[in-house]
Parts: structure tokens; C-alpha cells; sequence
């Protein structure tokens, strides 16, 4: 079994694991993302695509990061998918057309909730690649993401919908919380100038 924290190589993509609880998340989960987003070209417009909706609380992760980074002052990442306007099963093929007309190669972060083990319940996951949103409840959609971030918000394998639905508001939102810390922070890194940041 892996550690939590420690990245780990998964079909040779790279893969990193955060519990909420580490007092250490948002900054680990920043240094991590600035790494990945260091990869890509940096004039490629950045589109943080928060996916789910408000109608299920397992499903609300994605909306409710969405809209704290909606809030911020910030010129990093174009938002998609907060509770005043999920991108949700029924129009994220919409929002991928939109977002594909409007920008030349966007470089899009995909933050969506994920169910999986007990033990795994309340952890982060950054990975290269995309993610498959809807896989968890059978729905096929299309792969999103060059970066993806996922918060494991209860156990998965029977039910899922039932699952979702039951889901405990208080890890989604302190899940929520850090992922939302993490991006701040990279925000804030980006915004310095270019000679402060240590590169």
C-alpha cells in the first residue's frame, strides 16, 4: 500500500495523495499543481474546470471551488463550474465546445469529487492526464482535462447515486477549503513577478 503524500507512479503518470487533515495540504497541493502547470507552455490559456452540481452533496466539490476562485481577484485561471453555474453532466459537452472556440490549446485543470476506498475517504488526488467524469455512476462522458484534481468524498462500489446524495457536507466542504487554499496559493506564486519567484 502507498503512503499517503508521497507521489507515486501509476501507468507511468505521476501521481500525488493529500489527506485534508495534513496541516501541510494546501501548500503541498500548490507546490505539486506549480510543478505540473511549470510542464506546459505558459502563454496557453489556464481553464479551471470545476465539474458537479449543487443538487447532490457529493457531487457539489467541483461547484463549490469554482466558486471560491470565482471570488478571488485573479487572472490565472478562467473559471467554469460554480453553484451559480455548474458544468454538470447535462452540458459539460456544451461547455467543452465553449471552451475549445474560445481559447487556442487551453490547458485545462479538471476538479471534479470521486468516491473510492473508506481508508481513502477525505484525500486529494493530482494527477497528469485526464479524468472521466461520471465514471463513478455509470454515466459516459467525455475525458477532461491535461491536469486533474480529485477529492475522494465517501466509499464507492454499491449505490453511488444513494452514496452521493448521503454524502456528509462537512468533508466536501473542508475538502473544498484546501483544494481552494492550494489554488490560492499558486495564484498568489504566479502573480509576483516573474524575477521573485525563484525560478
Amino acid at each position: 500500500m502507498i503512503a499517503f503524500n508521497e507521489r507515486m507512479q501509476s501507468n507511468n503518470t505521476i501521481k500525488t495523495k493529500i489527506r485534508m487533515e495534513d496541516a501541510m495540504a494546501p501548500s503541498k497541493l500548490a507546490g505539486d499543481l506549480s510543478l505540473r502547470l511549470k510542464k506546459h507552455a505558459y502563454e496557453n490559456p489556464r481553464v479551471l474546470l470545476c465539474i458537479g452540481t449543487d443538487r447532490s452533496t457529493g457531487d457539489c466539490l467541483g461547484p463549490l471551488v469554482g466558486s471560491k476562485i470565482d471570488q478571488l481577484q485573479q487572472e490565472l485561471f478562467d473559471v467554469y463550474g460554480t453553484l451559480n453555474n455548474p458544468v454538470h453532466a447535462s452540458n459539460l459537452k456544451d461547455t467543452l465546445k465553449k471552451i475549445h472556440s474560445k481559447y487556442k490549446n487551453p490547458l485545462i485543470i479538471a476538479v471534479d469529487a470521486c468516491l473510492g476506498r473508506i481508508e481513502n475517504v477525505g484525500c486529494i488526488n493530482l494527477g497528469d492526464g485526464s479524468l472521466h467524469p461520471g465514471a463513478g455512476v455509470n454515466k459516459k462522458l467525455p475525458p477532461v482535462g491535461q491536469i486533474h484534481i480529485t477529492g475522494i468524498v465517501n466509499v464507492g462500489g454499491f449505490m453511488e447515486y444513494m452514496v452521493l446524495q448521503n454524502t456528509r457536507l462537512n468533508i466536501v466542504m473542508r475538502l473544498a477549503d484546501v483544494i481552494a487554499k492550494g489554488l490560492s496559493k499558486v495564484i498568489a506564486e504566479y502573480s509576483r513577478p516573474q524575477s521573485a519567484r525563484g525560478c
